[in-house]
């Protein structure tokens, strides 16, 4: 070992706190560090490598164990590539992909109920302009309160509260 590092120079090195540094050795994502005879842990540099690759790993959202799958794979490979990260790369980037769509349908619906006005869930529910996706049930309550309450729109002109009187666009 060139380099010999304590736990807490490890630690600080690679960005995490000590209890990460022990949890992931725990855990086999990180090699037993040899002792000293005093039973502190001691670290080579490649430690510090290692503990950087994880936690640019979850940021990409693997999981600890997604990340120790492809640790395992990548001390088997013996120079081969891994092909392991590609298919688990590719798995993960049409889930990012599914949830940015999630997220641009969440949004789009959130603006449209900012900009229709709707300032009350229940009185936006039984509104027909309202662009929250009830289920199939409530919109059949909808379609008859409607009925009731014909005219209306869903910001009130008079309402104080109301996406007209804050100044949001319709």
């Amino acid at each position: 070992m060139s380099t010999s590092l304590r736990s807490g120079q490890v630690a600080e090195a690679a960005g995490v706190n000590i209890q990460t540094l022990r949890h992931y050795e725990r855990r086999g994502l990180l090699a037993e560090p040899e002792r000293t005879h005093g039973g502190h842990r001691l670290y080579g540099e490649e430690a510090v490598t290692a503990l950087r690759v994880i936690k640019a790993a979850q940021r990409l959202g693997f999981t600890l164990a997604e990340v120790a799958e492809l640790l395992e794979a990548g001390r088997h490979r013996h120079g081969r590539p891994v092909a392991g990260l590609q298919d688990r790369a590719a798995a993960k980037l049409a889930e990012v992909d599914a949830k940015i769509a999630d997220l641009t349908t969440i949004r789009t619906t959130l603006a449209a109920a900012v900009d229709v006005g709707c300032h009350d869930l229940a009185n936006c529910a039984s509104s027909d302009c309202c662009p929250l996706p009830f289920t199939d049930l409530a919109d059949n309550d909808r379609a008859s309160v409607t009925q009731a309450l014909s005219g209306r729109s869903c910001a009130e002109p008079g309402d104080p509260s109301s996406a007209a009187a804050v100044g949001v666009p319709r």
